[in-house]
């Protein structure tokens, strides 16, 4: 069997299969190159033979294996250490203010809530639901104390530091039974109002929690900050059109 590996020692019996032919013909010059074959009809690229002139990957040795594990779980170690108390402040502020969004836009389907602002609640339920997942997992994976949020009847109930209750752009008891109790395109109204002044009380938290010294080193704790700010700057955009579109606020 011809050796595939060497693509000169796999061509020699055709070339000189070529120039027998070639002598017997009458032919003076050299025997023409035969033709390379045809690709695939699939249109599937063929793969090429393997260079016998490649080393074959290595694994590190003992030590080398040993050192970078090491290394491994000093840094994990580090991530759950380096952190701010700013950091802790603002995720377990973070959760509470989420979850009265979550409040607020679990009204909807119930107050007659227009199909576009009905679209919108369920999207930011479902984003911001999420993060609470996340910075409740953070928090608990440093030992420290989880706000833990119970909604019920449109009624939330935060266990946790005190805080986490009273942040910027949250809603008062009296303006979310206003939001509770209004309905159709007057519901859209002040959903919009107020949503677009709890999203700018987030972008206040993330700009107070970059403005500490110290804080937001942790990868996680800046990016997720940093992409909060994102959402909800762009998520206030959007709204304040929507309420242009409505004939702006009362």
């Amino acid at each position: 069997m011809p050796n595939r590996r060497n693509p000169i020692k796999y061509r020699r019996p055709i070339v000189a299969a070529a120039l027998g032919t070639a002598v017997m013909h009458g032919c003076t010059g050299p025997a023409p190159r035969p033709e390379p074959p045809a690709p695939p009809a699939t249109g599937v690229p063929t793969t090429p033979a393997p260079d016998p002139t490649t080393p074959p990957p290595t694994r590190p040795d003992a030590a080398t294996v040993a050192r970078l594990e090491a290394l491994y779980r000093a840094r994990a170690d580090s991530a759950l250490t380096g952190y701010h108390p700013a950091d802790v402040h603002f995720m377990t502020g973070m959760i509470g203010h989420h979850a009265q969004a979550l409040v607020m836009s679990g009204f909807a389907p119930e107050n007659g809530a227009s199909p576009t602002i009905r679209t919108l609640c369920a999207r930011i339920i479902n984003a911001q639901k999420d993060e609470i997942d996340i910075m409740q997992a953070w928090l608990r994976d440093r030992g420290e104390k989880v706000p833990e949020i119970h909604i019920a009847d449109g009624r939330l109930m935060i266990h946790g530091p005190e805080h986490a209750h009273h942040m910027p752009g949250m809603l008062s008891a009296e303006q979310l039974e206003e939001l509770r109790h209004a309905r159709g395109t007057g519901f859209d109204r002040l959903f919009l109002e107020y949503m677009i002044m709890h999203h700018k009380g987030a972008v206040t938290m993330v700009l107070d929690l970059f403005a500490t010294d110290g804080a937001a080193q942790d990868d996680f704790v800046f990016k997720l900050a940093s992409d909060i700010q994102a959402d909800q700057g762009s998520g206030i955009k959007r709204m304040e059109l929507m309420l242009v579109e409505l004939g702006g606020s009362r």
